[in-house]
């Protein structure tokens, strides 16, 4: 079994904004979505907040030398959108703009190079008072606006620019009326999420081509948590059912950016209710870009099936499938080797991260002060063989973004939830690597899985 992974790949961490740097109300930062929910009652387990998170905002110094000491070569951290424009637009927070240029100079000093996410959910409120957040084509000119203005600020140090984080968690369970309820909780039905949909796609492209414009050396993506579909058994008729499942599946985001257009099998699913569009709007959704990031946590297992109209079947999870500490991860290491084979062989694309893997984990000091989180370690060094696989059969898997760096605010959870692999002690801020980060630190000074 190959456990060594190419010269130059990269290792990394990941973060988000709304989830680490608290600072909620310093220097001039407006409110976002994120903001007003989690201090509406009942929204968020235990009524946390993300007023202070991990102080990040107070504390970039300590990590970025937690970073170092690792060893690791990137680290993938998003922007409050409101610390740089407080309502979305208008007048730019010179404040937060020096803070960020702080934060990524400090990477750059310390040999790490920042990956930088324009949007991970953390809308401005302003903007969703005044034109409905994502339901409206303002927003979405706002954001391209955004974009633009960000990689001019930090083109001359940023080589990487991902413009949204995971559609399905601001779209879908922001403003429908599921289970999930995501700020700014709201109670759309079909017709309206697939418009909310669709113009995040269209803020997608539209960012692509400001970045470009502004930044025209730097390199363009997105991280997108497309569902990944896995064989049941790797026979060429379930592989080729769970390739044609992942394209079918992900129609409504992943598919259109790279195809340029929604599936036939998605318009016809959806019906009266299907997003209007033109095909201007598809062509600039479709805007080529220089990578593809894809989080991953968790595997649909798919059969042949020649009985569907589809060709297969999904299999559920069945009762006694393992999981995780957070119960929707269930532990299914090949998703790190399916998902970037597929993205590679539906759109032959040579340039894929893992920018998002992780789990939660019970995590707790022991008397020395040590988290021997073996948990972590298992669940990441199965990940990392697959992945390995995935690079040793040739697939353009170019890196991997721990999730996370540090135990952090972990949404409608709040702080229930531990994925980093730095302790955070929420009533005195310190950090503390735990066992899995001397790991991730040793995996990545070999390149290999230990």
């Amino acid at each position: 079994m190959n456990r060594c992974f190419p010269e130059g790949f990269l290792w990394g961490s990941a973060t988000a904004s709304y989830q680490v740097e608290g600072g909620a109300l310093q220097d001039g930062r407006g409110p976002s979505v994120w903001d007003t929910f989690s201090h509406t009652p009942g929204k968020i387990k235990l009524g946390h907040t993300g007023d202070v998170a991990c102080d990040q905002y107070n504390r970039h110094a300590e990590d970025i030398a937690l970073m170092k000491k690792l060893g690791l070569g990137a680290h993938r951290f998003s922007l409050s959108w409101s610390r740089i424009f407080p309502t979305g637009r208008g007048a730019v927070n010179q404040k937060g703009l020096d803070y960020y240029r702080r934060f990524i100079d400090g990477l750059r000093e310390a040999g790490i190079d920042p990956w930088v996410t324009l949007f991970h959910w953390d809308l401005p409120q302003s903007l969703q008072d005044d034109f409905g957040g994502w339901q409206s084509r303002e927003t979405v000119k706002y954001f391209a606006d955004y974009c633009g203005f960000v990689a001019s600020a930090f083109g001359d140090t940023v080589s990487n620019f991902m413009t949204i984080n995971e559609f399905m968690c601001f779209t879908d369970w922001a403003y429908g009326a599921g289970e999930e309820n995501y700020a700014p909780g709201g109670n759309l039905d079909r017709k309206g999420v697939n418009m909310v949909r669709h113009n995040a796609l269209l803020a997608h492209g539209m960012g692509v081509q400001a970045i470009r414009a502004a930044a025209p050396s730097a390199s363009v993506g997105l991280a997108e948590n497309a569902l990944v579909c896995v064989p049941v058994i790797e026979t060429k008729p379930h592989i080729d059912a769970a390739r044609k499942a992942y394209r079918e599946m992900n129609a409504h985001f992943l598919t259109a950016i790279m195809e340029g257009k929604y599936l036939d099998c998605y318009l016809e699913e959806q019906g009266a209710d299907a997003p209007e569009f033109t095909a201007e709007e598809m062509a600039v959704i479709s805007s080529p870009v220089d990578f593809v990031g894809h989080n991953m946590y968790l595997a649909h297992h798919i059969e042949a099936d020649p009985s569907s109209s589809s060709g297969y079947r999904v299999l559920p999870h069945s009762a006694s499938y393992p999981h995780m500490h957070a119960h929707w991860i269930k532990v299914s290491p090949e998703i790190t080797y399916w998902a970037p084979r597929f993205v590679h062989e539906l759109w032959n694309v040579e340039n894929i991260y893992i920018t998002e893997n992780g789990c939660a984990c019970p995590d707790q000091l022991d008397d020395s002060g040590r988290i021997c989180d073996t948990d972590r370690i298992f669940y990441l060094r199965n990940h990392l063989l697959s992945a390995a696989r995935a690079t040793s059969e040739g697939i353009p898997l170019k890196g991997y973004f721990c999730w996370s760096l540090l135990d952090n605010f972990e949404w409608a959870d709040g702080y229930t939830y531990r994925f980093g692999i730095v302790h955070v002690d929420f009533e005195t801020l310190v950090r503390t690597p735990k066992m899995s980060a001397e790991y991730l630190s040793l995996v990545a000074s070999e390149n290999k899985v230990l």
